[in-house]
């Protein structure tokens, strides 16, 4: 196989992972949880032939040791769990999942790694687009996952789409979420703003890729990734000005930052029931206040180790089971992954994802602000794709307050790539680099020449 083919079945590969821990449930509504099953099994498969063919190389240095102390702790938690065998369920998807990031992030390199999780934005964007333009054409009716009879009382939360798309949304797309379709929209705009800027995109694409994001992220209407984005714009101005003044002036920033901290806060409570009136949001946050309390009181009976890892709560056992029910749909998740890993793992476990997320955040600070160096000592240009570990990191934390996806699938995926990419790149920096322009047929050589 040559090398071209080799990197295009790695990039196929890869876009076909991300799409997978993204868009999870289009395979569940699409193919069942047996069809999911199979899907996630060719995943984690891939990933094993990926590690054997490129057998990438590392060191223990490089290796983000706090990724390991959560995991170990998640394992032997299946000792004390009230739920063992859900544990050790959760524990193997949870190691799955991990596996598949560190592969990915080993195998692919971070160029190659943000390409191909732009390629699966463009799919779950693309997809979602198309599917609920067919719902709205020719269904023209909610439309409910496959394999399924909800009869004809069931909450419009178990449907996979709503039809709403030509009142204006909100639209859920093929992951049957709006918020989660809204913060894959908003990782669109990030990643293709990043390449546009770094030039390793064709502009009439980059710029047509930008408008599918901001269009779909509109359609959402969440109100949780419209905060979350604003955060995300706080976070790149100040990584922009920390870059523009260098690293021997930032006290300034960090200063600025913190000011801006606490007047947020501030203005967040001063302001708090105009915001919710705002976004249309009840007192309780959508049930998510209820949510927190039942979750904090469960944590308080088991503060140090928590009740047992199992990532997605399982419905029918306790003390899942009712734990967090609005108008007749069960939620499985705490919506928060502070306190669902706190509930589940203590605050032995809190304070091991904790190491996890800070210490991937500082490492994609520094990464982002400060000018990389070649060989020889001297400072390389800016690559705006440096940027993309950062403020993807920014809106997965800022996600984390009001969802717990940060702790499955997608979620987890990205901070453990970035978590293990960052360590990496701290000794061998990565920029993106530009896309070369393409030669004239009068100019080709007439065999290939050596390939990037």
């Amino acid at each position: 196989m040559t090398n071209g083919r080799r990197r295009t079945l790695i990039g196929a590969y890869a876009t076909l992972a991300l799409f997978t821990v993204l868009a999870g449930q289009f395979w569940r509504n699409l193919l069942g949880w047996w069809g999911f099953a199979a899907v996630a099994l060719v995943v984690v498969a891939g990933a094993v032939a990926l590690v054997v063919a490129e057998r990438p190389a590392w060191r223990w240095r490089r290796v983000p040791k706090s990724t390991l102390a959560f995991l170990l702790l998640a394992t032997l938690s299946i000792a004390w769990s009230a739920y063992p065998a859900g544990s050790a369920l959760g524990v193997a998807f949870t190691l799955a999942t991990t596996f598949t990031a560190v592969a990915l992030a080993l195998c692919l390199g971070w160029t190659r790694f943000v390409r191909a999780f732009g390629g699966a934005i463009k799919w779950v964007l693309g997809l979602s687009l198309a599917f609920e333009l067919w719902v709205a054409i020719f269904v023209q009716e909610p439309l409910p996952p496959n394999f399924t009879d909800y009869g004809d009382d069931a909450p419009m939360a178990f449907y996979w789409s709503r039809d709403l798309l030509f009142q204006g949304g909100p639209i859920e797309g093929i992951v049957a979420s709006r918020n989660l379709l809204g913060m894959i929209a908003l990782f669109g705009l990030i990643v293709f703003g990043a390449l546009l800027a770094a030039g390793s995109v064709r502009r009439a694409q980059g710029i047509g890729w930008l408008v599918v994001s901001g269009v779909v992220m509109l359609l959402t209407r969440s109100a949780t990734v419209i905060l979350v984005g604003v955060i995300v714009l706080v976070a790149l101005g100040f990584a922009m000005w920390a870059r523009r003044v260098g690293p021997d002036r930032r006290r300034g920033v960090y200063w600025t930052a913190a000011g801006a901290l606490v007047a947020s806060v501030t203005l967040l409570l001063v302001f708090w029931n105009s915001l919710l009136d705002l976004f249309g949001k009840s007192e309780d946050l959508t049930g998510r206040l209820d949510i927190w309390n039942a979750v904090i009181a469960l944590a308080l009976e088991r503060p140090w180790l928590g009740w047992g890892w199992v990532g997605y709560w399982i419905p029918w056992v306790e003390p899942f089971d009712g734990l967090a029910v609005r108008n007749g749909v069960e939620y499985l998740q705490a919506h928060n992954a502070w306190l669902d890993v706190w509930m589940q793992l203590g605050v032995v476990g809190l304070i091991a994802f904790a190491s996890i997320v800070i210490g991937s955040l500082w490492r994609s600070w520094f990464l982002a602000v400060d000018r990389p160096m070649d060989e020889a000592g001297r400072p390389l240009p800016h690559s705006a794709a440096a940027l993309v570990p950062l403020i993807v990191l920014v809106a997965l934390i800022g996600q984390s307050l009001a969802e717990s996806r940060l702790l499955v699938e997608g979620g987890w995926l990205l901070l453990i790539a970035i978590a293990w990419s960052t360590k990496q790149r701290q000794w061998a920096p990565e920029p993106l680099p530009a896309e070369p322009p393409p030669v004239p047929a009068s100019r080709m050589p007439p065999a290939p020449g050596v390939t990037r």
